[in-house]
C-alpha cells in the first residue's frame, strides 16, 4: 500500500514559530508544534532557528515528510558577512527607527510616484530598504561587513538547507521580495540601483525562485521556495480575485489577489506580488490584536470578558472613540503617533464602552484599508476575516457594521503555516502544475450587520484620527 505523502508548513511570525505537518493532497493537519520567539523589534536570527527546531520537534520532526516550506514575517533585515554569520541582530518590520531614512529615500528617488512606479510601493519605516539606509548611516562598520542581505524566510530556508552554497546559495520568492523596496513586481526582478541608493553598494541578494520551484533538497526532502506571511495566508485560504482578506494578527492587514500589479503613489497600498505568480495589493496597520491585549490589561479582564463587555455596549460606544496607534502607525504613515481616547463623558466612562471603542477603533483602521483597495479598483465580492483577534465573538459581530459588508470567518486555523504547507506540496509536482486544493478541508461562518442602522462610527473615528495625527506627526 502506497504511504500517504506529508508536507510541513512553517509560520515564523513576529511572536512565535508554528509548524503544521499536513496531508499533501488534502491539507488535513496530521500533527503540529509551536515555540515562542523573543519580544522586541530586533532579534538575533539564531532565536528563530532554535524556535523552528523546537516547533519541529514538538510536531514530530520531519520523519516521513516529503517537502517543507517556510513562511515568515515580511520586511525583516538580515545582514550576513562573507561566512554567513549575522553582522548584527535582525531589524523587524515593526522597528520604526528608520522613519526618517524612509522619507529621505522617497525624496532622493524622485518622490512617491517614482517609487510606486518602480517598486509598486512607497517605502515606509517597515521596508527593508529603509533599514539598510539606517544601517549605512548609523552602523557603517556593520554595513561594510555585510556581504549578503536576505529576509527572515530566506534565512530559515537556507538554514534548513544546511547553508548550502554559502551566502551565494540564498534563495527567496517573488512575494516576499516585493516587500523589500528594491524589487519590481511588474518586472519580477531586483532593482539593484535602489539597493545601491540605500547602502551605497550592492551586496549579494538571494536567487529568485518561481512559485512552484524548489529552493533545494536536503536528505531526500524537497525544500520549497517559501514566502512572506501575508502571501502564505492568501495561499492557505485559496484567495482568488474578488476575495478581500482582513487579517487581525500582531499587525492588521487588508489584502486581495489581482491579475495586474498595483502602484499607489499615496503609499497607502503596498503593491506586492503574491505566492502564485499574481499580485497582492495590501494595506497594513501596525495595531490590531495588540489593541485588544492592551485594553484587556487596562480593564483587568481576560479576552472573553473583554468581548462580553464590548457586546454589552451600544454600537458607537456611546460616543467613545479609541484611536489605536499604540505602536505608532504605518497606515497612515505616522511612526511617532500615539493612541488617544476621545468623547469621554460621565455617561460613557465605563469598562463596557471602552471595550466597545477598542474593537471599533481597531476595525476602523482596517476599514480605511478596505476603502483604499476599493478606490484602487480592487473587486470586493467577499470579505474573509482571519487572525487571532478574529476569534473574539465581539470582533466577528461588530466587523460587518464597521466594514460595511457581511464577513465570512473561516474556521480557525494557522493559515500562514497551511499556506506554506500547500506551497511545499506544490513544489513536489513542480512548475506547470496547480497547487493542491485544500478548500474542502476548510469551512466558514457568516456574519452580517443584523440590519443595524448607521451609528456614525467611521465618521467619529476619522475626526478623532485626524486630530491625533495633527498633534503627533514627528518633526
Amino acid at each position: 500500500m502506497r504511504r500517504r505523502r506529508l508536507v510541513a508548513g512553517v509560520d515564523s511570525s513576529t511572536q512565535s514559530c508554528k509548524v503544521l505537518v499536513c496531508d499533501a493532497t488534502t491539507g488535513a493537519v496530521v500533527r503540529s508544534g509551536r515555540a515562542a520567539h523573543p519580544e522586541g523589534t530586533e532579534v538575533d536570527p539564531e532565536h528563530w532557528w532554535q524556535a523552528l527546531l523546537t516547533a519541529l520537534d514538538r510536531a514530530g520532526g520531519l520523519d516521513g515528510v516529503d517537502a517543507v516550506s517556510v513562511a515568515a514575517q515580511q520586511h525583516g533585515m538580515v545582514c550576513l558577512d562573507a561566512y554567513g554569520s549575522p553582522v548584527r541582530p535582525a531589524l523587524l518590520w515593526n522597528d520604526t527607527r528608520s522613519a526618517q531614512t524612509a522619507r529621505d529615500l522617497v525624496r532622493e528617488h524622485g518622490g512617491p510616484a517614482a517609487w510606486a512606479r518602480d517598486t509598486g510601493s512607497v517605502p515606509l519605516a517597515s521596508f527593508t530598504v529603509t533599514k539598510l539606509r539606517w544601517l549605512a548611516e548609523h552602523e557603517p562598520d556593520a554595513a561594510a561587513a555585510t556581504a549578503a542581505v536576505c529576509l527572515p524566510h530566506d534565512w530559515l530556508t537556507w538554514r534548513l538547507r544546511e547553508r548550502a552554497g554559502g551566502v551565494d546559495g540564498l534563495t527567496t520568492d517573488h512575494g516576499d521580495a516585493s516587500g523589500t523596496g528594491y524589487y519590481s513586481p511588474a518586472k519580477g526582478a531586483w532593482r539593484d540601483d535602489l539597493l545601491a541608493l540605500a547602502m551605497g553598494r550592492v551586496p549579494a541578494l538571494p536567487r529568485l525562485t518561481g512559485a512552484a520551484d524548489a529552493a533545494g533538497h536536503i536528505r531526500g526532502i524537497t525544500v520549497g521556495a517559501g514566502t512572506g506571511d501575508n502571501m502564505a495566508a492568501a495561499l492557505g485560504l485559496g484567495v482568488e480575485p474578488g476575495d478581500v482578506v482582513v487579517s487581525l494578527g500582531t499587525s492588521g492587514t487588508v489584502f486581495a489577489v489581482c491579475e495586474k500589479p498595483s502602484a499607489d503613489p499615496t503609499g497607502t497600498i503596498a503593491g506586492f506580488a503574491d505566492a502564485t505568480g499574481r499580485f497582492l495589493p495590501l494595506v497594513c496597520t501596525l495595531n490590531a490584536a495588540g489593541v485588544l491585549d492592551a485594553t484587556a490589561a487596562m480593564l483587568g479582564v481576560d479576552h472573553d470578558a473583554l468581548s462580553e463587555l464590548a457586546l454589552d455596549a451600544p454600537a458607537g460606544a456611546g460616543g467613545v472613540v479609541l484611536v489605536p496607534y499604540l505602536m505608532g502607525e504605518r497606515t497612515p504613515d505616522r511612526p511617532n503617533a500615539s493612541g488617544a481616547i476621545h468623547g469621554l463623558t460621565m455617561a460613557n466612562a465605563t469598562p463596557r464602552h471602552l471595550a466597545r471603542a477598542a474593537v471599533e477603533g481597531m476595525l476602523c483602521g482596517l476599514a480605511d484599508g478596505l476603502d483604499a483597495l476599493r478606490s484602487a479598483g480592487v473587486a470586493v465580492e467577499r470579505v474573509l476575516l482571519i487572525g487571532g483577534a478574529a476569534r473574539a465573538e465581539a470582533v466577528r459581530r461588530i466587523a460587518p457594521s464597521v466594514l460595511g459588508l457581511p464577513v465570512s470567518v473561516p474556521r480557525p486555523a494557522e493559515y500562514v503555516a497551511l499556506g506554506a504547507a500547500r506551497q511545499a506540496a506544490w513544489a513536489l509536482t513542480g512548475p506547470g502544475t496547480a497547487p493542491p486544493d485544500y478548500q474542502p478541508y476548510l469551512g466558514t461562518l457568516q456574519y452580517d450587520d443584523g440590519g443595524l442602522p448607521g451609528t456614525g462610527v467611521r465618521e467619529r473615528y476619522a475626526e478623532a484620527r485626524d486630530h491625533v495625527l495633527d498633534r503627533a506627526v514627528a518633526p
